[in-house]
């Protein structure tokens, strides 16, 4: 049995419970586009009588099976800026006004809906201010003056937009050294062409100024993608110093480091880690990801 959309089915919970629980021989596969709202009326009910299963934004890995290597590397640009819904994918000659209306309205739907929220007009400039610091750290105070807020009700709306899949956080590593960051945090996009409908910028990717942002948005988000698909689970962060030394990415698995810099354009900047990380980390494995090299690392 197949129900679709069903958060909008009154007590769906209990009564996917009493089917799963009377009809042994019946399977049941539900879906929502709603995916905080299904969790919840799904979540009390079903507990340890359900799988899982979370539909990213069409992976690298997925395009690679489908599409083949020169596909891929054809629409990378395209993907950088436009992202990876289906429908983008399928359509990329309406990817513009596809985009437009999904953050006319996708974007706001599963918030908005939920009681105390009323505040649309915020939350759209909390999604700007956010999609122009991806790549950088990011102060709930600092945005909460920004747009007229205070620090708390930034980090509630947040902590609302990661449920919806809509923005992920990346906290800072620190675990040995007196001058890493401690309680900062990154926030990222969990798809690139979302980020740039908030902004309303889709220029081309020679016409930009913010490639090295985007780049990084878009490894982490499909490394990220890659990883749950493969059934592992490690955890994610940044690191950074006080005196700015910082490596992008950093995934903990089995006790080993697995480190990450981003460089969209390799000739500017270093292309090695800085000595303080590897002297204090077990790393596992270093990755200068390019866009000659990033196939490596997300297929």
């Amino acid at each position: 049995m197949i129900v679709d959309e069903a958060q909008r089915v009154a007590g769906i919970g209990i009564t996917l419970k009493i089917i799963t629980d009377h009809f042994k021989d019946v399977q049941l596969l539900v879906t929502g586009s709603s995916s905080f709202e299904l969790h919840n009326r799904l979540e009390e009910s079903l507990t340890g009588r359900k799988f899982e299963y979370y539909l990213y934004p069409v992976s690298t890995g997925e395009l690679l099976r489908t599409g083949g290597l020169l596909m891929v590397r054809q629409t990378l640009e395209q993907r950088l800026v436009y992202g990876s819904y289906p429908e983008i994918v399928s359509c990329p000659g309406s990817a513009k006004e596809l985009l437009m209306g999904m953050a006319g309205s996708y974007l706001y739907k599963d918030i908005l809906s939920m009681e105390g929220i009323r505040k649309p007009a915020l939350l759209e400039k909390l999604l700007v201010a956010l999609a122009l610091q991806i790549g950088s750290e990011v102060s709930y105070h600092e945005i909460g003056q920004t747009i007229g807020s205070d620090s708390k009700t930034v980090e509630k709306y947040i902590d609302l937009l990661e449920k919806c899949f809509i923005v992920f956080r990346l906290p800072a590593l620190c675990r040995n050294m007196r001058t890493e960051l401690k309680k900062s945090r990154k926030v990222f996009f969990y798809d690139n062409g979302i980020r740039n409908a908030v902004l309303q910028n889709f220029a081309p990717v020679n016409l930009r100024n913010d490639m090295g942002a985007l780049w990084e948005n878009f490894v982490i988000a499909e490394r990220m993608k890659k990883n749950h698909y493969e059934g592992r689970y490690p955890k994610y962060y940044f690191w950074r110093t006080t005196s700015q030394q910082e490596v992008d990415f950093v995934e903990e698995e089995d006790g080993l480091f697995h480190a990450f810099e981003m460089k969209w354009n390799p000739k500017r900047g270093t292309t090695s880690l800085p000595a303080s990380f590897t002297n204090n980390y077990p790393v596992g494995s270093i990755h200068i990801v390019t866009p000659e090299s990033y196939l490596d690392v997300l297929s």
